[in-house]
């Protein structure tokens, strides 16, 4: 079968029940426009108001998956979606879930050798004081299975970190304290298993938060990044490399760190980017040649069941 009628009938799964619902509803609208655009048969499919069995009872056969965050990122959407033998986008159950959880990351990034910030875990019985003196100041202090920057703060005082603990664990019990690295924020998308153009990213006083990420028209992104030719090389095939260890598969996104005495810190896998106006793989993938129609294609062309 040729042309777009061989995906079938394609669910384009978005909104969910996770803190990042208005963000994925944002993505999934522009995934189902760009689908629909290209000829699919693409239909939105919100799991937070319809029991997702129905996917397979409505005879779907093809799952896009624009659900960021918990319930959708973390590998229990994908779980689901392996029972009802229905082929899904982006990562399987288990990089899904390692990717999701920071904390887990870290530890296969560490043994598999790639530098990522000094960190602990952070508990309502932790001694500030002894967290500031091994992770140092200043540092992130975030949900250990969240997005979005959701829950994120930086703390500058030893004062603050009992609050900051509070913030972070109103979204999920694992909270972590994470070193906070200086220098050039970038991401690394990738799709299949071509290495995407780096993006650079320069935010409002150096706050990339969610309001930030998402709605302002202040954060500048520069994409080609800016770095030479043989550091770029390198920074995509260490990210590559940090996807592989975690198991990703079709695509997704890295973010890292750039500092200024030319070593790289990678701070989370995206399994699950978004697909907004103001969302970075899109962007690479621009420059790199594919438009937005293009790069959904491709991507649901690498949906697998398992």
């Amino acid at each position: 079968m040729d042309g777009v009628a061989k995906f079938g009938k394609v669910a384009v799964l978005l909104g969910g029940r996770s803190a990042e619902r208005e963000i994925s509803l944002l993505s999934g609208n522009a995934v189902l426009a760009a689908l629909r655009a290209s000829g699919v048969d693409a239909h939105p499919f919100d799991p937070a108001e319809r029991n997702v069995f129905e996917l397979a009872t409505e005879g779907f056969q093809r799952v896009f998956i624009s659900l960021h965050g918990r319930f959708g990122e973390d590998g229990t959407i994908q779980g689901a979606l392996e029972l009802m033998g229905i082929p899904y986008t982006g990562s399987g159950v288990a990089a899904s879930a390692l990717a999701m959880d920071k904390l887990r990351t870290k530890m296969v990034w560490v043994a598999g050798g790639v530098p990522t910030p000094a960190w602990e875990v952070l508990t309502a019985d932790s001694d500030p004081a002894a967290v500031v003196a091994r992770v140092g100041l200043p540092m992130i202090v975030k949900p250990g299975r969240e997005g979005s920057t959701l829950g994120l703060t930086k703390v500058t005082d030893v004062s603050q970190v009992r609050a900051a603990w509070a913030h972070a664990a109103s979204f999920d019990p694992l909270v972590l304290a994470e070193a906070f690295i200086a220098g050039r924020e970038l991401t690394a998308g990738f799709l299949g298993d071509q290495a995407l153009p780096l993006i650079r990213i320069e935010a409002p006083q150096g706050n990339y938060d969610y309001q930030n990420k998402y709605f302002s028209d202040e954060t500048r992104y520069y994409c080609p990044s800016g770095l030479d030719a043989a550091k770029e090389a390198e920074i995509q095939a260490l990210s590559m490399r940090a996807a592989a260890l975690l198991g990703c598969e079709g695509w997704g996104r890295a973010d890292l760190i750039l500092r200024d005495d030319g070593s790289v810190q990678m701070l989370e896998m995206n399994t699950s980017p978004g697909m907004t106006g103001h969302s970075l793989v899109p962007m690479a993938a621009r420059q790199a040649g594919l438009s937005f129609e293009q790069l959904v294609l491709r991507i649901l062309e690498m949906a697998h069941a398992g």
